[in-house]
């Protein structure tokens, strides 16, 4: 069978599959089910194999190189645009096929499995920590209903976990019953978070990329290992700005006849990495305001700019200069630190 290129629609049991030979002509149109996949391509010459990235596309890029093959995968909303007329699987594999030749499309490194489990630590945490809080707010909310409130923050939290454990008569024993069972998931959620955050200082400790990263101001261990583990070559970004923007903090363009038109961030790519910057570069905005001759930059920012427009303003340069550190190897150096080198 005469084939160089082969699209593969991805789904959990059944597979589409669209190849096509060196001159373009159609040879194979297919669908397979999913123990049908590894021996089919085993028995094909190498080809050129493109596919969407989704939550599986890694599992089968690995064991399709294993095999041979030359596996690229591209993000959803690129191959779009190929797509012709109706939308089905056929349509979608031939539009993958078609895509992946493109000699500017982009492409998604292949994660192992070792990045894929510290990202799954992190995603793992990011849930438990959700659900901590709206075990929190719901009983704040229970307790107000029956009159009792308490400032936000840690401590007003403690408070009224003392109202809740101290057996007085001040709550209703229904009440008291079902609060209990909520400080019971709460202190489950506490250890269960303390074991992920050690496992990802552990996984901190080992990676050299990760401790570089965590020399910026604004990147913690959290944002660190999450940058490194999802960050594996910064060479497939030209530029600071270019990692920025796939982030998604550079402004959103609307531009035509010369005209420019910048609106708000694009919130594209990766959600999670936004976020941590984002919230980094608060914590240096609050540092920034107690210490301002040691942040002169953003005092004057803060001047003109509400504070968090400015947070994102310092997650976009926190983000270059991650790229920057990863790049080019070496350590931040402030800039009159580095000024003096």
């Amino acid at each position: 069978m005469q084939v160089s290129t082969i699209g593969i629609d991805l789904a959990k049991s059944v597979f589409q599959v669209h190849g096509i030979d060196a001159v373009g002509k159609v040879t194979i149109t297919k669908q397979l089910r999913r123990s049908q996949v590894l021996p089919l391509f085993a028995k094909l010459p190498r080809c050129l194999i493109g596919m969407e990235a989704c939550s599986t596309s890694h599992h089968w890029a690995r064991e399709l190189k294993a095999l041979g093959h030359d596996v690229r995968l591209m993000p959803a909303s690129y191959v779009k645009a190929y797509v012709k007329r109706n939308k089905n699987d056929a349509a979608d594999a031939a539009a993958i096929c078609e895509a992946v030749t493109r000699p500017s499309m982009r492409f998604v490194p292949i994660k192992s499995p070792e990045q894929q489990s510290i990202l799954m630590l992190h995603r793992t945490r990011d849930l438990l920590v959700r659900q901590r809080t709206q075990l929190v707010n719901a009983m704040r909310a229970h307790l107000a209903e029956l009159g009792l409130v308490a400032p936000r923050g840690g401590e007003g939290l403690q408070a009224l976990i003392i109202v809740v454990r101290d057996g007085t008569d001040e709550l209703p024993d229904l009440a008291r019953k079902a609060l209990q069972a909520l400080l019971g998931q709460l202190d489950a959620l506490a250890r269960q978070i303390s074991e992920i955050e050690r496992d990802i200082q552990a996984q901190h400790r080992l990676s050299e990329a990760s401790r570089r990263l965590e020399t910026i101001p604004g990147i913690g261990i959290i944002g660190a290992t999450a940058i490194a583990a999802t960050i594996t070559d910064p060479t497939i970004f030209k530029s600071g700005r270019e990692f920025a923007a796939w982030i998604g903090l550079v402004p959103r363009q609307n531009s035509t006849g010369g005209k420019e038109r910048l609106g708000s961030i694009s919130k594209q790519g990766d959600r999670y990495l936004r976020r941590l910057l984002i919230v980094g570069a608060t914590a240096v905005i609050r540092q920034a305001r107690t210490h301002p001759d040691k942040h002169p930059w953003l005092i004057q920012l803060l001047a003109r700019r509400p504070a968090k427009v400015v947070a994102v303003a310092l997650a976009n340069k926190t983000a270059r200069i991650a790229w920057a550190v990863l790049a080019r190897g070496g350590t931040y150096r402030a800039p009159v630190l580095a000024a003096r080198a």
